[in-house]
C-alpha cells in the first residue's frame, strides 16, 4: 500500500488528494493543512466581502468531514509541515493549537504550499486597520473589521486583479475607495490604451486613482489611518488593503534542499517532479514553462493549478506518464460591469524580451447589431510581423469577452497564426454572435496588415508625429467630427473621398482616422489605388487613440 503525504489543503492539494483516490482505491492519503479550512474558492472572497456572495459557506467547495468520508483522506487540519527531510522520507508536522510536534513519512510527497502575500517594510505596515487577503481568515478578519469599526473609506495599495475585485467589492459593500498603484496603470498584463478602459470604469464607481504613486508610510491616527505617499500626498482612510503581489511559498523545499528555479519558484520538471524524484510540487509555489517565452515563469492562477493537480496524481500512481507543457497565461477580471481578459504576451514584454511584432486594435460587436443589447468588445491583438504568428490578445467589454480570449487562447496555444483566426469557426445565431465573429474580424485586420494591403500607425505614433511632414486625414462624416477629433485633423468624409483627391498631398504622409478604423480602411484602399503611396491607418481609430491618451 502507498503512502502519500500532501503539504496544503487548498485547491492544488485537494485536487491530488481526490485524483489520488480515484486513481488508487488502497493507498494511504494524509492531507496536512497549516489552516482550518480545506478546498474552498480564494477567488471568490472578494465577492463575498461585497456580498456578492452573500452566505459564507458558498465559498467551500467541501468540508473537512464531507470530503474524508467522500474519498478516505486523512485530513490533518491546523497542521503546519515544519520541515521536509527527504533522506528519511519524512514530514516535521506540529499542531498549531496545542504545539506538539511529531513525524510522518511518505513513500511520496506532493507540496502545494501556495503563495504569500507581499509585505513590504514600509513605516506603520503593522497597523491595525492594515490587511492582506490570502485565505478565509482574512477575509473573515476584514469583513469584521469593516462591521465593528463602522468603516467609511478604505485605500487599496495593489491594481493587480486582487486589488481591483476589492475596489469594487468594497464599493459594493458602501466604503469610499482610493486605489494607489504605483507603475502609470492598473492590470500590468495589459497594455496602457486597453488599461484606460479599466480606469475610466473605475473613476465612473466613485474610485479615486492615484496612479504612478507608491506608498512611503502608514500612520495610525485616533479616528483611522493616514496613508503617505512617494510625492507626499496624504490619504486618511479607515481601512488599508495591501493587494501588492504574492510570493511562492518555498520556505520548506528551501529548507530540505530542493532545487529553487531562477524566477524564486520552485523548480520542476515536465512531470512536476522537484530535485528529489519522490517529492512533488505544484500551484502558486512553482515555476512553470511559459509556451512563448521557452522559459520558467510564475503564474499564480488556479486554472494551471488544478491540471497540475491531475498529472502529479496521475504521475505518483502510474509513473511518470503525463507531462505539463506549460502556459500562456489565459486570465480575466470583472471590474464592476466591465471584463478584461488577456492571453499570451503584451507589448512590455515583448519589447523586454526583443522579439518583432506588430499591433492590431478592433472594435467589434458581440453579438449581432440588430438583435438587442449588443456590446462592443475591445481587442487588441499582437502577432509577429513576418509571419503572422500570434503573440498574445487583450480584450476588454461587458459582454462576450471571456469567449474570445478563449477563442484566440486556443489558436495561441496550438503555434496559430493570424489566418487561423481568419478562420475559425464560432456558434453564430444572432444573440450569440454576428456571421463575421470580434475574433474573425480581429484575424481578418491583422491579415491586411500583414498582407500589406494597408499600412497602420499606433496611437503613440500620431501623439507624437511631425505635423509638418504628416496630414491627419479624417473620414468620418462632419456631425461626428463636429462632436470631437483630432487636432489639426482635416475632414473629408469617405464617402465623398473620390471627388476630393486633388485636395490632398503626395508629398506628405496621409494619417487616416474614422471611429474605429474600418472606414479608415477603406480610404486607405482608395487612396492607394489612386497614386498615394504615403498612406496610413490609425489602428482603431479615433476610439482607441481617445481611450489611449486619456488621462486620470
Amino acid at each position: 500500500m502507498n503512502k502519500y503525504v500532501i503539504i496544503g489543503g487548498v485547491a492544488g492539494g485537494a485536487s491530488v488528494a481526490a485524483r489520488l483516490r480515484r486513481m488508487d482505491e488502497q493507498a494511504r492519503i494524509i492531507l496536512i493543512e497549516k489552516g482550518p479550512y480545506i478546498s474552498y474558492a480564494n477567488c471568490g472572497l472578494p465577492y463575498y466581502i461585497g456580498e456578492t456572495i452573500p452566505q459564507r459557506e458558498k465559498l467551500f467547495v467541501q468540508s473537512v468531514p464531507g470530503f474524508a468520508q467522500r474519498f478516505r483522506v486523512e485530513i490533518r487540519t491546523l497542521s503546519e509541515a515544519v520541515a521536509v527531510l527527504p533522506k528519511q522520507k519524512t514530514v516535521r508536522i506540529r499542531e498549531t493549537e496545542s504545539g506538539n510536534t511529531y513525524e510522518e513519512t511518505y513513500d511520496k510527497l506532493v507540496l502545494s504550499p501556495g503563495a504569500l502575500p507581499v509585505v513590504p517594510d514600509w513605516p506603520g505596515v503593522q497597523s491595525e486597520g492594515i490587511f492582506t487577503l490570502r485565505d478565509v481568515q482574512d477575509t473573515d478578519r476584514i469583513k469584521q473589521y469593516i462591521q465593528e469599526k463602522e468603516v467609511e473609506s478604505a485605500v487599496i495599495i495593489g491594481g493587480g486583479f486582487i486589488g481591483l475585485e476589492m475596489a469594487e467589492n468594497l464599493c459594493m459593500a458602501g466604503l469610499e475607495v482610493s486605489l494607489v498603484e504605483k507603475q502609470p496603470q492598473v492590470m500590468g498584463s495589459i497594455d496602457l490604451e486597453m488599461a484606460n478602459f479599466i480606469h475610466q470604469k473605475l473613476y465612473d464607481n466613485g474610485v479615486a486613482l492615484y496612479l504612478g504613486k507608491g506608498v512611503s508610510r502608514f500612520e495610525r491616527e485616533a479616528d483611522g489611518l493616514r496613508v503617505t505617499l512617494d510625492n507626499g500626498e496624504r490619504i486618511d482612510c479607515g481601512m488599508a488593503l495591501l493587494c501588492i503581489g504574492v510570493r511562492p511559498h518555498t520556505e520548506l523545499a528551501r529548507a530540505a534542499g530542493l532545487r529553487i528555479g531562477e524566477t524564486g519558484g520552485i523548480a520542476v520538471n515536465a512531470h512536476m517532479q522537484t530535485s528529489d524524484p519522490d517529492i512533488y510540487a505544484l500551484g502558486d509555489a512553482v515555476e512553470i514553462p511559459h509556451r512563448l517565452l521557452q522559459k520558467p515563469v510564475l503564474l499564480p492562477l488556479a486554472g494551471p493549478a488544478n491540471k497540475e493537480a491531475r498529472i502529479v496524481a496521475d504521475n505518483m500512481v502510474l509513473g511518470n506518464r503525463h507531462t505539463y507543457n506549460g502556459c500562456i497565461g489565459t486570465s480575466i477580471a470583472k471590474v464592476f460591469d466591465l471584463h478584461v481578459a488577456s492571453v499570451g504576451l503584451n507589448e512590455k514584454l515583448l519589447q523586454k524580451e526583443g522579439l518583432p511584432y506588430a499591433v492590431s486594435h478592433t472594435h467589434s460587436a458581440s453579438h449581432a447589431t440588430y438583435y438587442p443589447q449588443s456590446k462592443m468588445i475591445d481587442l487588441k491583438l499582437l502577432f509577429h510581423p513576418e509571419n503572422g504568428r500570434l503573440w498574445g490578445a487583450q480584450a476588454v467589454g461587458s459582454q462576450g469577452v471571456d469567449k474570445r480570449i478563449e477563442m484566440i487562447a486556443q489558436v495561441l496555444r496550438l503555434n496559430g497564426n493570424v489566418t487561423d483566426l481568419c478562420e475559425t469557426e464560432q456558434a453564430y445565431a444572432p444573440p450569440f454572435a454576428s456571421a463575421k465573429d470580434p475574433v474573425n474580424m480581429a484575424g481578418f485586420v491583422a491579415d491586411n496588415i500583414l498582407a500589406g494591403r494597408c499600412r497602420v500607425v499606433q496611437w503613440q505614433e500620431v501623439a507624437h508625429r511631425n505635423a509638418e511632414q504628416s496630414l491627419l486625414l479624417d473620414v468620418r462624416t462632419p456631425l461626428e467630427y463636429a462632436a470631437g477629433h483630432l487636432p489639426d485633423a482635416m475632414n473629408m468624409e469617405v464617402d465623398h473621398l473620390r471627388e476630393h483627391l486633388s485636395e490632398l498631398p503626395k508629398d506628405k504622409d496621409i494619417i487616416i482616422y474614422c471611429a474605429i478604423g474600418l472606414r479608415g480602411y477603406l480610404a486607405c484602399r482608395i487612396l492607394s489605388q489612386h497614386g498615394f503611396t504615403r498612406v496610413y491607418n490609425l489602428s482603431g481609430g479615433f476610439r482607441t487613440y481617445q481611450m489611449a491618451v486619456k488621462k486620470f
